[in-house]
């Protein structure tokens, strides 16, 4: 081996390293960019009778300084940052929304009872009318306006899936691409990577977990698998497989993912399977979040305008006439699932909003072929049942306040998504305009007779509901044991019903219960009667105004009580994600950092080598001119 042949070998080495860390400096700020290295190995040693002499050295290959298991931790730390930060944003929205002190529900229906409570004080007020009804007419506004807010998120959450699942089938394609690219690189080449296309996969998968959580399995030492959800395969080999962006079966009017088959099909991924980056933070938080919220506003709207209403109807307005719904009420939506086969058709009824027994949950109605099931989503929880051989249609079933029912035997498998409360505050609104028939008045009242020696009392204390008004003036005069009672007319008049309260005893008629109570003197005498013309009278308007503080809902919540929960716990929530996801973002810098102190471009070190190899060059230079002079001084020989 010549010394020229020698310093030439060096020489390549060396402008090969200077290559590489001319390429590292030029691609410092390239995102995705793995630093690579010049490996160099000796060209081996020829043997002579006085040894073996070496015979200079070779450039092996470029490789990059690239470390899988850190790269893998960093897909994982990225996917769950972008996760926690897309869900915190999101629920940020709805804590801001609920806990508006000005413009949120809270200090409007604080407001609404103040007005009713006006109305109380002075009931033949027009003014006090007025106020109540401009008072209910804002809280109804923002009961809408919460609704339409809610509508919107959804609707939002929807483009975002269509747009993020447009752009993981782009990365999917691309990381098929680079896939074949290569394999058809490495075996041209003879086995020698193609580093920078590997960066270009690596990124594309970087950018893919960002939006959607995956797993990358490695096939043959050189090719990438990707999977996402359950197993469900994205990247195989050169070939990808998009993901959809398609319709709920069972709720047609959100936005799920599906997977397409080999053979060209579409299959719906399951509840909570996709998880990690944007999608997955979308996901949860229209899951766990937005769903419950906006259930939980339409049952504080069905709550509250049932309870309203009920009582609202035990009353006479300035007209004497009997009062009417004060507020217009949502109804329950029902889906039928796309898999459905036999075209039966379910609707569903609230029984009573103001009993306080629905919840904020979901629920589906299945038939499995020999049982129909009425199951609460939020739990798991069956809570109704009905044997299909007895079955008779149409079919009702019910539980936790609404009843489902459906017009025909459904197939087996069939199923229908109930959402009692989930849209019922689109519909809240008021119903009265005219002050005049805000319902402040009793409808009955008992009046003593100025005659009267003993201390006997009368009072009306309950209405029930679907009363009807006394049809004439009721006497009711104590005959030194009891009471008897005569109509106008004189005729003698039988309560409904007579029943002992305490030191008194309640007479009912027509739903009206009064009751008898204190020490009467035989001939004392009361005066039973409707209500008409009593402008001053206030006791329906005291009654709907206890209704702020009773424990309306599930027999523990009043409205207020409802409400408040459910801004704690948004807020809660909000703070919660608020932390998980900056606590998270610290870790995945801090994997960032491990990452790149074996991957990233040091710009000291790349410096350090630039001089390293210049130097290396120079040497190998002097080694062939040295080479050349003795060649020369051989030659002079002669």
């Amino acid at each position: 081996m010549s010394l020229f042949n020698i310093g030439l070998s060096g020489l390549n080495v060396a402008q090969n390293a200077l290559t590489t860390t001319g390429h590292n400096f030029s691609n410092a700020a390239t995102p995705g960019y793995t630093r690579q290295s010049t490996i160099v190995a000796s060209a081996g040693g020829q043997f002579t009778g006085s040894g073996f002499f070496g015979q200079g050295a070779n450039t092996v290959t470029v490789q990059r300084v690239y470390d899988g298991f850190l790269t893998g931790q960093l897909r994982t730390a990225t996917s769950a940052s972008n996760d926690l930060s897309t869900y915190s944003t999101q629920i940020s929205q709805i804590d801001n929304l609920l806990a508006d002190q000005t413009a949120g529900l809270a200090p409007l229906m604080q407001k609404f009872f103040g007005s009713v409570q006006a109305v109380s004080d002075t009931p033949g007020d027009s003014a006090a009318r007025q106020g109540m009804l401009s008072a209910a007419q804002a809280l109804a506004g923002q009961i809408k306006s919460s609704s339409d807010y809610f509508k919107q998120l959804q609707d939002g959450i929807n483009t975002q899936i269509t747009s993020s699942v447009t752009q993981v089938n782009d990365y999917a394609k691309q990381i098929a691409n680079l896939n074949k690219q290569i394999a058809q690189l490495t075996a041209a080449s003879g086995g020698q990577p193609p580093n920078d296309l590997l960066d270009q996969r690596d990124q594309a998968v970087s950018k893919l977990t960002e939006l959607v959580g995956a797993k990358v399995v490695v096939q043959d030492g050189n090719t990438y698998n990707v999977f996402v959800g359950n197993g469900q395969p994205l990247v195989m080999g050169s070939d990808s497989y998009d993901m959809k962006a398609i319709p709920s079966s069972s709720d047609p009017s959100r936005t799920t993912i599906g997977y397409s088959l080999p053979n060209g099909g579409v299959i719906e991924a399951q509840d909570g399977s996709v998880t990690g980056g944007s999608i997955g933070g979308l996901l949860r938080f229209r899951s766990q979040s937005l769903d419950a919220a906006q259930n939980a506003i339409g049952r504080l709207s069905l709550a509250l305008g049932q309870t309203f209403n009920n009582q609202h109807n035990l009353g006479i307005d300035l007209n004497g006439a009997t009062g009417g719904n004060f507020f217009a009420l949502g109804s329950p939506t029902v889906y039928a699932n796309s898999n459905n086969t036999s075209g039966a058709v379910a609707t569903a009824t609230i029984d009573n909003p103001g009993a306080g027994n629905l919840t904020t949950s979901d629920y589906t109605l299945k038939f499995d072929g020999t049982n129909y099931t009425l199951t609460r989503t939020s739990d798991n929880t069956v809570v109704a049942t009905q044997a299909g051989a007895t079955a008779t249609f149409p079919l009702s079933i019910g539980a936790d306040g609404f009843t489902v029912s459906v017009n025909k035997a459904m197939n087996a498998n069939d199923q229908f998504t109930i959402q009692p409360t989930r849209n019922a505050a689109a519909g809240f609104g008021t119903l009265i305009t005219d002050p005049a028939k805000i319902a402040a008045a009793s409808p009955a009242r008992a009046d003593a007779s100025t005659q009267n020696t003993g201390a006997g009392t009368a009072t009306l204390s309950n209405v029930a509901q679907g009363f009807t008004q006394l049809p004439s003036t009721i006497t009711a005069t104590y005959n030194g044991v009891g009471y008897t009672f005569k109509d106008a007319s004189g005729t003698t008049v039988n309560p409904t019903s007579t029943a002992p309260n305490g030191t008194g005893t309640d007479y009912t008629f027509n739903g009206l219960t009064f009751t008898f109570d204190g020490t009467p003197k035989a001939g004392d005498t009361f005066t039973l009667s409707a209500n008409s013309g009593a402008v001053s009278d206030n006791g329906n308007a005291l009654a709907l105004a206890k209704l702020q503080t009773a424990k309306t809902i599930n027999g523990t919540s009043s409205f207020n009580d409802a409400y408040a929960s459910l801004v704690n716990q948004v807020g809660s929530d909000a703070k919660s994600a608020s932390i998980a996801s900056e606590s998270q973002d610290s870790i995945t810098t801090q994997i960032t950092t491990a990452q790149q102190s074996v991957s990233g471009v040091n710009m000291d070190e790349e410096t350090v080598n630039l001089l390293k190899f210049q130097q290396l060059y120079q040497a190998n230079a002097k080694v062939i001119q040295t080479a050349s002079t003795i060649f020369d001084t051989l030659i002079g020989i002669n």
